[in-house]
């Protein structure tokens, strides 16, 4: 049983929310006294090491040069975009409550979805899309204060 929930997909999506979720409220309290730009230096450097540490633990290092040149290009990319996207995160939760800015964050499940089905062809069913809608429109009414 435990050895099938390892190798689900779900399982790991889950695990991610939960930690995603830590990694808000730590952060929140965390950041206090501190700069935007810092906390996500420091952070950035924990991850790195943990990321090295799961890797050698492994046994997954590679050369550089067994790595496609097209998976170097879109992997820089994407890591330039969690960088982008963990400085506003910071920046954010400096600035607001947690419980409104995770949700707002979380519209990038949204933006996912239609990225997905725009760029990459993945095709989600009509009740996929009103899922998604109601993705959006939790993550507004949540982060709205009334």
């Amino acid at each position: 049983m435990a050895r099938m929930a390892l190798a689900s997909w779900t399982f790991w999506a889950l695990a991610s929310a939960l930690f995603a979720a830590l990694t808000a409220i730590l952060a929140k309290v965390g950041i206090e006294g501190v700069s935007s730009n810092l906390a996500t230096f420091i952070r950035t450097v924990v991850i790195l090491a943990f990321a090295g540490l799961i890797l050698t633990l492994a046994g997954e290092w590679r050369a550089p040069g067994e790595i496609s040149r097209r998976s170097w290009m879109f992997l820089v990319l994407s890591g330039l975009a969690t960088g982008a996207s963990w400085l506003c995160y910071f920046r954010a939760l400096k600035l607001g409550d947690a419980a409104r800015v995770a949700p707002l964050d979380k519209l990038s499940v949204v933006l996912v979805a239609v990225f997905a089905a725009v760029f990459l062809g993945e095709r989600l069913s009509a009740l996929n899309w009103l899922g998604v809608a109601l993705i959006a429109a939790g993550a507004v009414l949540v982060a709205m204060r009334l």
